[in-house]
């Protein structure tokens, strides 16, 4: 059961992550305030990034400390660059206890 659970990953922490269409991203984070993370790089933060997002790099060391800050009883918005990154973001939050977790399909490029 344990090698199935690896091969296809722990349900249980993918059911707190929705992926959400670029449309449905901005409309949720546009009806309220929400805690709103980008996990790309400082360097791509400041190239550009969607209004209201605190950057907390993915690569970064720091980045398991700096999640442990947000509120878990929130939900959390995600998004990186084309999607990867907050993929695997995603999961760290899970990991980290998160329940309610959107991440945006195909990232800022898509977003735009």
């Amino acid at each position: 059961m344990s090698f199935l659970s690896s091969l296809f990953g722990n349900s249980q922490q993918n059911k707190a992550i929705t992926v959400l269409s670029a449309d449905d991203f901005k409309t949720a984070i546009s009806s309220k305030k929400v805690q709103l993370i980008d996990v790309r790089t400082p360097g791509e933060f400041k190239s550009g990034h969607i209004k209201g997002a605190k950057n907390i790099d993915s690569f970064s060391l720091n980045f398991k400390t700096e999640i442990e800050k947000l509120d878990k009883n929130n939900p959390v918005y995600v998004y990186c660059r084309s999607g990867a990154r907050s993929k695997q973001s995603a999961k760290k939050l899970s990991a980290a206890g998160f329940t309610e977790i959107y991440d945006l399909k195909n990232g800022i490029l898509g977003y735009n």
